[in-house]
């Protein structure tokens, strides 16, 4: 069974930057064979898918961040990336992680104007 582990939200100004990581445990063949996305939820709105990361390393994004985050894996230790640059307000909520089926417990990120 996997699990997963969020970490790198944080508070930040507009414009800034932060760079969230998602570890995965126990199945580390899980990220050589399974899509790995990221989620966010905003208060008072449904879950939305941001990016996303197949096996083979093909890149998805949202047309909301497209050309300021960018998702990226490490294999050798088991963890899947999200930088996001030029932070806006809007991109204030809590950031999942999904991996096949399993989810995160999320990382807040809050963005002040």
């Amino acid at each position: 069974q996997v699990q997963l582990v969020e970490s790198g939200g944080g508070s930040v100004q507009a414009g800034g930057s932060l760079r969230l990581s998602c570890v995965a445990s126990g199945s580390i063949f899980s990220l050589n064979i399974l899509t790995t996305s990221w989620h966010r939820q905003a208060p008072g709105k449904e879950r939305e898918l941001v990016a996303s990361i197949t096996r083979g390393g093909t890149t998805e994004y949202a047309d909301s961040v497209k050309g300021r985050f960018t998702i990226s894996r490490e294999r050798a230790k088991n963890t899947v990336y999200l930088q996001m640059n030029s932070l806006k307000p809007e991109d204030t909520g809590i950031y999942y992680c999904k991996l096949g089926t399993t989810w995160g417990q999320g990382t807040q990120v809050t963005v002040s104007s």
